[in-house]
Formats: structure tokens, sequence, C-alpha cells
């Protein structure tokens, strides 16, 4: 990309200035969103505080839809580009271990901390200004700009979008997912599913073990196996590495804990490279000896519980894995946006995480980045923060973005 036809250092240098300018917003509007709890099926007020900031902010158009997914436009143009965060967090398991209260959105020494305050509203805040600041540049003619702040990410990522693709009619071009990149670019993450295993049983009374088969003891032996197999996958990429796999959940069915348990589940997460399909993923477990061994049942997940606003949208809990290429216009656009705004060459962001890239690129293949504020370490910790120096470059980078896509 030849930058030197596209965009005007006086254009730079006014993004800069417009993102300047809005960091103390947009600190407030952050501050408030990690005040509300959002749980995937329980964004209501998150979404409604969304809405009210977009729409003071002059977008063109704010818009829910029936999933409760919130929508913002700006311009009006043939070509759309969509700028995506979600805004659903995962919960609080141990308050206690928190330093700061998670839901007050405290700052110390430019950190401000909270759930949620990596991913993805941190993200989110500075999307919603970040693009309201191109209407001040100058929206380019042909150009539609979405802001997305989308429902049950956590519960199961890429729901939204396959929503917003196949229901509302969402046709983007391009992507940019204000994931935690600590301000570098991803152009592909590992995909992800999961997995369900299950053991039968014999029960009887918890004193007559012996009289009885125990579906947890039959289960033992298949999560060492799943734990070792996990080192041994193969299948490598050059960015994204190897896949995964992790038992991350187990139940079990019985009368009473004073019986013997006849049923046993355990779920896996097993993360996706370049080059893994989940029916392939599948069957290594199903190969296991010792799934074979316990006649266990290994099958996939399905999502169908229902939002927010009471919508259910049933789909397997696949989401492949997604990668796109560094001579493609939206990523050269990034690498240009990204080196004008931060004033050096752009990290390049090899993330751990899945994202709803899962299904704009991996499911519709619509050539998607990532790029925001936070560092995705802190992601679902218990120091979840985020730096408020980034939401400055991250603004600018969103509001400039554009008219260096277009040139």
């Amino acid at each position: 990309m030849n930058e030197s036809s596209t965009v005007s250092t006086a254009v730079e240098a006014e993004a800069s200035r417009l993102a300047a300018d809005a960091t103390p917003a947009c600190i407030e509007f952050l501050r408030d969103l990690v005040a509300l709890p959002s749980p995937p099926r329980g964004e209501r007020l998150a979404c409604e505080r969304v809405m009210r900031e977009m729409e003071s902010l002059g977008f063109d158009e704010v818009l829910l839809d029936d999933m409760g997914n919130v929508l913002g436009r700006m311009g009006s143009g043939p070509r759309t580009i969509a700028f995506d965060s979600h805004i659903d967090t995962v919960g609080i398991s141990r308050p206690a271990l928190w330093r700061f209260d998670p839901f007050k959105g405290q700052t110390l020494g430019g950190t401000l901390f909270g759930r949620g305050a990596s991913d993805q509203k941190g993200g989110l805040a500075t999307l919603v200004h970040g693009v309201a600041q191109v209407a001040k540049l100058g929206i380019p003619e042909e150009l539609t700009l979405w802001v997305t702040a989308t429902v049950n990410g956590e519960d199961c990522v890429g729901l939204a979008w396959q929503y917003l693709i196949r229901e509302f009619g969402l046709d983007p071009e391009a992507v940019i997912i204000a994931l935690p990149s600590h301000l570098g670019i991803c152009r592909g993450q590992r995909g992800r599913l999961e997995i369900e295993v299950s053991t039968e049983g014999i029960s009887t009374h918890g004193s007559q073990p012996d009289r009885g088969a125990n579906a947890i003891v039959a289960m033992a032996p298949i999560i060492q196996a799943i734990t070792r197999m996990h080192g041994k996958l193969s299948q490598d990429h050059e960015m994204l590495g190897r896949g995964s796999a992790a038992v991350t959940g187990i139940s079990a069915d019985s009368p009473s804990f004073t019986a013997i348990p006849d049923g046993c589940t355990i779920r896996v997460d097993r993360r996706l490279t370049i080059g893994e399909t989940a029916q392939s993923a599948l069957e290594e477990v199903q190969a296991l000896p010792e799934v074979k061994a316990a006649g266990a049942e290994v099958r996939f997940l399905e999502y169908a519980e229902p939002s927010w606003r009471g919508l259910e949208y049933p789909t397997e809990k696949i989401f492949p894995a997604w990668e796109t290429p560094d001579d493609s216009h939206v990523f050269q656009a990034a690498q240009s946006t990204a080196r004008r705004v931060l004033g050096r060459e752009p990290r390049l962001h090899r993330s751990a995480f899945s994202s709803h890239g899962c299904a704009t690129k991996g499911l519709f293949n619509i050539p998607t980045i990532g790029f925001g504020p936070a560092n995705e370490k802190d992601s679902h910790t218990v120091n979840d923060q985020i730096s408020l120096a980034q939401l400055q470059p991250a603004m600018a980078f969103y509001s400039l973005f554009p008219l260096v896509y277009v040139g």
C-alpha cells in the first residue's frame, strides 16, 4: 500500500487530536460498562448503555436486533465495514481474590481494573468513540460503517455473527474486531470446539460400591488420556501454532451423595489449528483406547440457550480456525493505519484466544483482523485490567482506518 497517496498527515494529526479530546469521555463510558454486570444472556443494561452512548455521539442509526445485539451505523455508502466487540463477560467465581471491586472500574497508576475491562469492554468503548470520530474526519461517500456490540460471545463465540449475517442481513466486506491485542494486529486465531464425553455405570448404595459400577471411576482414565493427547497433537501452523485439548468441566449423575453415580460427563475444550477439522478432533477422542474400553459416548455440544431478549438460535459449538493473508487489502490497511497512529512498525499479535473471527472469516470468509487495547493475558483473571494510555491510539486507529482502507 502506497501510504503517500492515501491519508494526509494533517488528517492523521486531526484523528490523534480528536481521540485525545475524547479520552476522558471514553474512560467514563468504559467505567459505566464495567459497573454493569453483563454475563451471557444478561447483557440488557449494558446494551442499553451502549445505545445511549451511540445516540449521544450522533450515530446515524442505532438499532437493537431480536437477539439483543446493538448496532450503530455511520454513513450510507454501498460498501460496508463492520467494527465488532462482544459486550458480555465471564463471571466472578471468588470475589475475595480481587484486589479491587470487579464492578467499580477503579483506577490506579493509569490502569482501570474490573471485569471485562480487557475482554472486551475496553475495546467496545474505544470502538464507539473512535468510529463516531470518523464523521468529523469525513466519512468516505462509498462507505457504511457499523459498530456491533454483540451478545453471548463468552457462551458461544461466533453465534451473534451467524445471526447478523444470516438473519439481520449484515454483509460487510471487512471486519475489525476490538480484541485485546495490546495494540498489535491479529490476522488469525485458532478455532475451538466443545466436546462432551459420557460414561455410564450402575448405581448402588455407597456403602456397597462393589455391587455397582462407578461412572466417575470409569471416567478417570479418560481424563488422563485426554491430558496426554494434548501433548501429542502434531498438526502445526507457522503463525497459530498447535492445537490444544483440556478437560474443563465434570459432572456426575447419582440418586444421592450416598449412592454410586451411574453417569459421568466431562467437557473438553479443544482448540483447533489450521489443518485440523472438527470431525478429525472428534475422532481423535473416540479413538482413545480408554474411551473405547469404557464404552464412552463422544459428541459435539450444541448451544440453544435463549438470549437476553428470549431468542433461541441453536448451533453446534464448532468454531473454525481462521487466517487473513498478510497480502490482503484489510491487513495492509490495518498495518498502514497502525503505523500512522503508533509512529512505529506495528506488532503482529499471536492470540491464544478465539473470537468472532471464527464466524466472520472462519465460516463466512470475510476478511477480518483484530486490533484493540488491553492485553489478553489479563482477560478472565482477578486482575482484569486495561491501560488507559491505550484508549487514545485505539480510538485514533478506528477513526483513521476507513479512510486508509478506501485510499
